[in-house]
């Protein structure tokens, strides 16, 4: 399989897509592009006919199978390996672990409009939009439910790594980035999404790159 993703420092859908080929256990190529340079257009053009009309990444190229929606590759890995792997096995615990996943992959849009991803840069002091204010809100109350109803079995939201965590890992980030202030079972979570083996090795491969976008490296202004 391969995998093509884009900038490491700024691309949280393919932290996403990154997140669940390595928690599925199979063996993967990483195929890094710059998506605002040259690079990602020579890309797309190499790969002709199996580009998908969207022209974005990530994109996961197993054999004859294309798939490019972080959402549909964690899906489509799930049925590859088994979805226990990423779902809870409880039914309860697993209809809410798909209901958290489907509103990431849906909502919140002013918190990824005013917040994206950086992993190298620490703002302090910004100024948010109500609307994102909101979407930090049902964030945490989201969290809170989870670790709360589902959480007893380890550190993550409901116990075991899993799909909700691969999802939410770049709002982790984005909060770090922002300084965001949450309680302390959040703070918690997101130390120990942080210090995780996967994310510690994202978050270096970021620091690494020298592939800077100016209009993701200012701090919102509300």
């Amino acid at each position: 399989m391969k995998l093509i993703i884009g900038n490491k420092n700024y691309s949280s859908w393919s932290l996403r897509a990154w997140l669940a080929a390595k928690q599925s256990g199979l063996s993967f190529v990483e195929l890094l592009v710059n998506f605002a340079g040259e690079e990602w257009a020579e890309t797309q053009r190499r790969m002709g006919e199996i580009q998908p009309s969207s022209g974005k990444v990530p994109i996961l190229w197993d054999d004859q199978a294309v798939i490019w929606d972080s959402l549909a590759i964690l899906e489509y890995l799930g049925d590859k390996v088994g979805r226990d792997r990423f779902w809870p096995k409880d039914d309860t615990a697993r209809g809410m672990a798909r209901s958290l996943v489907a509103e990431m992959h849906s909502s919140f849009l002013a918190l990824r409009t005013e917040c994206p991803m950086n992993v190298r840069k620490r703002h302090e002091g910004v100024t948010i939009s109500d609307q994102c204010k909101g979407d930090i809100v049902r964030v945490l109350q989201l969290w809170a439910e989870a670790r709360a109803r589902f959480g007893q079995g380890g550190p993550f939201l409901f116990g075991t790594f899993g799909a909700a965590d691969v999802f939410y890992a770049p709002v982790v980030s984005r909060f770090i980035t922002y300084g965001v202030g949450v309680p302390g079972f959040a703070e918690a979570y997101m130390q120990a999404m942080w210090e995780h083996e996967w994310m510690q090795q994202w978050i270096a491969g970021a620091v690494e790159e020298e592939w800077i976008i100016e209009q993701y490296e200012t701090a919102p202004q509300g």
